[in-house]
């Protein structure tokens, strides 16, 4: 396959593409978009169709503004009722099996102290992705696309600030090719958050791929129906991205609310996660 054509370009078709659909409506025919993106109409749907499995069209109307409100009123997810992933065993998400555990609370009120962190850049479907390990496994997955960088090596350093950091992509790399490969074992996760926050992506874990859930029913989820506010706290503090699926979590109103790392890139997630699933 042509460099080109290779999987990590298509997240910066996928964003103009969003801009495009957003600017011209979901009425925009295939030739209007791809005019939209310099290319001729049979590149563009072959992209596409390669990427995510569906057409251009079909995908307009997952990258549509409604879609998220559609999701929550077709596929909504109630916790309480789906089958648990527990912390020491192992959580089934969009095909992968994951094997994860949690630092002590201890570990997590020194800030890091004693970890040593590998860290490195990497494509993934999504964009670049900087990408954290500690010799238990994956602790950190944050997408630089709309935020760059450095900020993102900032964000990330500033969770865990007494820390070791070592610069090593051949390090993170094979994680990184793990946690986009489908129906095949998944990279081991080290969580590193306060006791809450595990809570949280516990629940959010147990949210299969192409559903959605609100911040009201992970409230309920974890025992505290009130703490809306805190679940929304604690959803945005995921350290690991895609893997445990922030993104699934929408507004009771089914509006998408925010994204750590961009709302471009938690609805290309949503479009590309339905769009495979009826692939």
């Amino acid at each position: 396959m042509p460099k080109d054509d290779m999987q990590p370009y298509h997240y910066g078709v996928m964003r103009r593409a969003i801009d495009a659909v957003d600017r011209l409506g979901p009425q925009a025919t295939l030739e209007e978009l791809a005019a939209e993106l310099s290319m001729s109409a049979a590149h563009f749907q072959r992209l596409f169709s390669a990427w995510v499995g569906v057409s251009p069209k079909r995908y307009q109307q997952y990258l549509a503004l409604g879609h998220a409100r559609a999701l929550l009123a077709a596929r909504h997810t109630t916790l309480e009722t789906a089958q648990a992933a527990g912390l020491s065993g192992p959580g089934r998400l969009h095909d992968l099996f994951l094997r994860w555990e949690a630092m002590s609370p201890g570990d997590y009120a020194r800030g890091g102290g004693g970890l040593t962190i590998r860290y490195g850049m990497a494509d993934s479907p999504f964009g670049p992705v900087l990408a954290m390990a500690t010799d238990r496994g994956l602790c950190g997955l944050a997408f630089t696309a709309e935020t760059g960088e450095a900020a993102a090596m900032e964000d990330m350093r500033a969770r865990w600030p007494a820390a070791t950091y070592v610069e090593d992509p051949q390090a993170v790399g094979p994680a990184v090719a793990a946690a986009f490969a489908p129906r095949r074992d998944g990279p081991d996760l080290h969580l590193i958050g306060g006791p809450f926050q595990i809570k949280v992506w516990e629940a959010l874990l147990r949210i299969p791929s192409g559903q959605v859930t609100t911040y009201s029913d992970i409230a309920r989820a974890v025992g505290n129906p009130r703490a809306v506010r805190a679940v929304g706290t604690a959803v945005g503090r995921n350290p690991i991205s895609f893997l445990i699926p922030c993104h699934r979590a929408l507004r009771r109103d089914g509006a998408l609310g925010g994204y750590h790392w961009g709302l471009p890139v938690k609805r290309a997630m949503l479009a590309w996660e339905a769009a495979r699933d009826e692939a």
